[in-house]
């Protein structure tokens, strides 16, 4: 699914690209006002994520989020029928949203990356950044299936 999120709903940037979802985020560009939204979303024909009630009414295609806590958020989001699950292959940038492509076994890596003979990593091809399923993919994971268990989650 093609996303804006408006910069009340940076929290839930990452899982859904590791959702596999084409998601762009209005702090990363410095978007701000409605307006400007509102053309970002018509331009590249995406739904707009908000927790703005007047925002969302004006929007052709909006889902709007009422908590201000992320998991609450990612529940909510999965009410509205996005789709939650880790991605297999990644296609997305958690940083940037760029396509990522996968590293070849042998090929070289900065030093932060795990060796790709070892374990799969991808490689954003607009910023560079490297990715591989560790620790954060872990607590990404244990997040989702919360919310996929269909218990209820508290708003703190």
């Amino acid at each position: 699914m093609r996303l804006l999120l408006d910069v009340m709903c940076g929290g839930v940037v990452s899982y859904l690209r590791m959702c596999d979802h084409d998601t762009v985020y209005a702090g990363d560009r410095g978007i701000e006002a409605d307006d400007a939204l509102l053309a970002v979303a018509r331009a590249d024909d995406r739904t707009l994520v908000t927790r703005d009630v007047a925002l969302a009414d004006r929007a052709a295609d909006s889902i709007l989020l009422e908590s201000r806590d992320v998991e609450t958020q990612l529940a909510e989001l999965a009410d509205a029928g996005i789709e939650l699950t880790l991605a297999d292959e990644p296609a997305f940038c958690g940083r940037c949203n760029g396509s990522l492509e996968k590293v070849d076994r042998t090929a070289s890596r900065p030093a932060y990356a795990p060796d790709p003979a070892e374990i799969d990593v991808w490689r954003c091809r607009a910023c560079g950044q490297h990715f591989w399923r560790g620790s954060h993919w872990d607590r990404v994971a244990k997040t989702l299936a919360k919310i996929g268990d269909g218990e209820p989650i508290e708003d703190p």
